[in-house]
């Protein structure tokens, strides 16, 4: 109930009064642990009284609206820091929708950490586009980008010229948010292949993100591991495996018989796979 604020001990009682009373904003200050100088977080409750607790716990412990929350408002506190007029929980489109943080009359950040259906992402995004928003999604842990696509990941996929295909990643527990960027998938596997850059959720952390050019890494794959897993599909009888046997059959040709080229060829996330795109 007590944490370490400027070298001085601060009760989590009269702090959630501060922030209550708009003194303060929750969990802009640097708590930290009266025993081992860790960092901590004011957590408010209406159920209970206002308490502390280490950061680096909440990973296991908080539930998706408190990891939503906790982001939003260490987002919003790196943005205003770095010069934006940031806001949290802006309604737009006349009440149909409440950005997450608003960044600037322009520019707007949606924390996603519950699940979310491509309906209501597309449905949502429409709504950014009517108003003359533009919208930048970053996930929480749920949906972290791992060395497999899931189909439910992209839709937060987005592409320019600086970072090719890439990723946005919030983790509230090391005050960082990671981009994956370069991202390319295998010829035929779900396999993914990406770089990653950290930035810290402060001023500089966003001014290093808006300005990050990066050196691209060159991808090798192995045509003989990929040829090997699409027999395994076609022996198996999966989606994948049925389908290109039946256009392997409609051509009269085997898997043997393809050429190494198809299975060599990088995809971009979710696109139909290289040994397809070769037969048709």
């Amino acid at each position: 109930y007590a944490a370490m604020l400027n070298k001085r001990l601060v009760t989590a009682v009269n702090e959630a009064h501060l922030v209550m009373t708009n003194q303060k904003g929750l969990n802009y200050e640097d708590y930290r642990c009266p025993r081992c100088s860790k960092r901590m977080m004011l957590v408010i409750s209406q159920q209970k009284m206002p308490f502390f607790k280490h950061l680096n716990k909440i990973h296991n412990m908080m539930g998706e609206k408190e990891e939503h929350h906790h982001s939003k408002m260490m987002l919003k506190s790196a943005l205003t820091a770095a010069g934006f007029n940031a806001q949290v929980e802006i309604p737009l489109a006349d009440g149909q929708i409440r950005a997450d943080v608003l960044a600037s009359p322009k520019l707007a950040f949606e924390v996603q950490c519950a699940p979310l259906s491509t309906e209501e992402f597309n449905h949502r995004h429409a709504l950014y586009q009517q108003v003359g928003i533009t919208d930048i999604w970053i996930v929480g842990q749920r949906h972290y980008l791992k060395d497999k696509i899931k189909t439910t990941q992209l839709i937060f996929m987005r592409e320019n010229q600086s970072w090719r295909q890439y990723f946005l990643e919030i983790d509230p527990t090391q005050d960082q948010f990671r981009l994956k960027f370069n991202i390319l998938q295998e010829p035929v596997t779900r396999k993914l292949h990406y770089q990653i850059a950290s930035f810290d959720l402060d001023d500089l952390g966003i001014q290093k993100f808006w300005n990050f050019k990066p050196n691209f890494n060159v991808y090798h794959v192995n045509p003989n591991l990929q040829r090997e897993y699409l027999q395994t599909q076609i022996k198996q009888k999966s989606k994948l495996g049925l389908e290109i046997a039946k256009k392997l059959y409609q051509k009269h040709l085997s898997l043997e018989s393809l050429p190494n080229a198809p299975f060599e060829k990088w995809r971009k996330p979710g696109d139909i796979d290289s040994v397809s795109q070769y037969l048709d």
